[in-house]
């Protein structure tokens, strides 16, 4: 038996969450948990609890939510009828240049961004609290083998977060249709509907408004929520200029090494 299956069989959560955690921090990817053991959704979470718990042992402080599957297609091919979330920190928010030597296999989304201005304490309060939006964009790398992950796997892992931005905060607009696209080197990648995001991303917000409440999380001001890709993720390569745009909402540039 391998160590991964050791440590599954004994299903210690905070074991799970090493594993995981020392694989973003070696840049290495690792076999999902699920290849050894059985891991529910529930149990998911739990560790993806764990991993951040680490990341806030470390210095880290939680700044936002991120929202997966909010496209009906990525819900199909996963095999599930509800979104997923996920935390993001401090560490995680990026400027203007981006690091992707310490990335297992970096890639890249356009997203629409809200920032909260009074906490929310369930899906009611979601809207109503929202201070601003912007466009913005969320770096992903699971950190399994061949991107290759079940439900369980993605959720321990924290919904693959590793790194998103912003461009400029503007007043909360109607966001439930705006065309958005990627370019890399000035060549457009990847373009889309903000309507791909759950009909509206707005939709997404008040459902992270509802998972949080279910775990016991009050989403805080100055909160950032990601609600969703607008568009499939893309390849992001070391050396690339990366812009993304959306209509009346501007854009927002990153530059990789």
């Amino acid at each position: 038996m391998n160590a991964l299956a050791e440590t599954l069989e004994g299903g210690p959560v905070n074991g799970l969450a090493e594993i995981l955690d020392d694989a973003a921090l070696a840049g290495r990817a690792v076999p999902r948990l699920t290849d050894a053991a059985d891991l529910d959704v529930p149990a998911a979470y739990e560790v993806q609890r764990a991993v951040i718990e680490r990341r806030l042992a470390r210095g880290e402080r939680v700044i936002g939510v991120k929202m997966g599957f909010t496209s009906r297609a990525k819900m199909v091919q996963m095999g599930v009828d509800d979104v997923i979330w996920g935390l993001l920190t401090d560490a995680m928010l990026v400027e203007s240049h981006l690091d992707t030597a310490g990335l297992i296999h970096p890639r890249i989304e356009p997203e629409i961004a809200f920032l909260l201005e009074r906490p929310v304490r369930g899906p009611a309060d979601a809207v109503a609290a929202v201070g601003g939006v912007a466009v913005g964009y969320e770096v992903l790398d699971s950190r399994y083998e061949d991107f290759s992950f079940t439900l369980a796997d993605v959720i321990a892992d924290n919904a693959s977060a590793s790194g998103f931005g912003h461009g400029p905060w503007r007043p909360l607009r109607d966001v439930g249709n705006l065309g958005l696209v990627m370019e890399i080197d000035g060549r457009p990648v990847a373009s889309g509907s903000s309507a791909a995001v759950l009909g509206d991303p707005l939709r997404s917000l008040t459902a992270a408004a509802r998972l949080a409440a279910a775990a016991g999380v009050e989403l805080q001001p100055g909160w950032v929520v990601l609600a969703g890709a607008a568009t499939a993720a893309v390849p992001l390569p070391a050396g690339a200029h990366v812009r993304v745009s959306a209509a009346g909402l501007g854009h927002v540039e990153v530059t990789t090494r």
